[in-house]
């Protein structure tokens, strides 16, 4: 049945068991529109290479006087999708409806989960997802109407991102010498559930001077095989080295833990 296999398909576990009515039963769409949807606080959503997201959301919606809201009557839940119109086939929501709680006699204030999956068919993240992605929501009454709503923002999903402890060699060090600074950025691959080098990333090299608290960029780098960073600084001070990864359009950010170097 349409209804049941589309909604199944958008919002994972929107509790169909419970409104398990034919598509021929079905009644005109509920009128209400959704408004206030946000996504993960308004910050990316970064996944990890394995296991489940799940991204909260907040939501508000509006309906007509006299209109049922209770989690026997409608369930409601928020998705995403790509390209410029929400159809019904819409891959990734949440795996349960949102819980929502009546604020006046025509609004209700609504939180739920978008659950992305790297090891389960539903909601399922690939390593093409990691882009921009249009947020809308749907609702489902008890008689199997449906309705849908684009157009209420725009998140994105991003690869979630590892740079390994710097290692600055040798220690201590003379002063005029040249230290080699060591590192390893890797990210989330969706597929394989494990994290892989980033090749040809930008990665900075900053240093803290002793006794203080900012750090400056010494220099930008590319990682190369299998996410490795090397390169190497004259020694001056005392201080810490460390790698920063500042992120990309699918990457997320990271700062590496700090390697004190005492140069003599």
């Amino acid at each position: 049945m349409r209804i049941r296999a589309t909604v199944a398909a958008v919002t994972g576990a929107l509790a169909l068991s419970a409104f398990a009515v034919p598509a021929a039963h079905a009644a005109a769409a509920p009128d209400l529109t959704f408004t206030k949807v946000t996504v993960n606080k308004g910050k990316p959503i970064v996944a990890r290479a394995s296991g489940t997201t799940s991204v909260p959301v907040t939501y508000t919606f509006k309906h007509a006087v006299g209109l049922g809201i209770g989690p026997d009557k409608l369930l409601t839940g928020p998705v995403l999708y790509v390209g410029a119109s929400f159809g019904l086939d819409v891959r990734l929501g949440g795996d349960e409806p949102g819980t929502c709680t009546a604020t006046s006699s025509t609004v209700a204030s609504c939180k739920g989960f978008i659950d992305l999956h790297t090891d389960d068919e539903r909601n399922r993240l690939f390593n093409t997802d990691a882009r921009k992605w249009n947020v809308g929501a749907i609702a489902l009454t008890n008689r199997g109407a449906v309705k849908t709503q684009g157009g209420l923002g725009v998140t994105q999903i991003k690869f979630h991102s590892k740079l390994s402890t710097t290692d600055a060699t040798p220690e201590p060090v003379a002063a005029g010498a040249t230290i080699t600074v060591k590192g390893t950025l890797t990210r989330a691959n969706w597929k394989t559930h494990k994290y892989e080098g980033y090749v040809n990333a930008p990665v900075a090299l900053q240093f803290q001077k002793k006794g203080t608290t900012a750090f400056t960029t010494v220099k930008t780098i590319r990682a190369g095989a299998a996410g490795a960073l090397k390169t190497t600084v004259t020694a001056s001070v005392d201080g810490t080295y460390r790698y920063v990864f500042a992120g990309s359009t699918t990457t997320a950010p990271v700062t590496a833990a700090g390697d004190y170097v005492d140069v003599k």
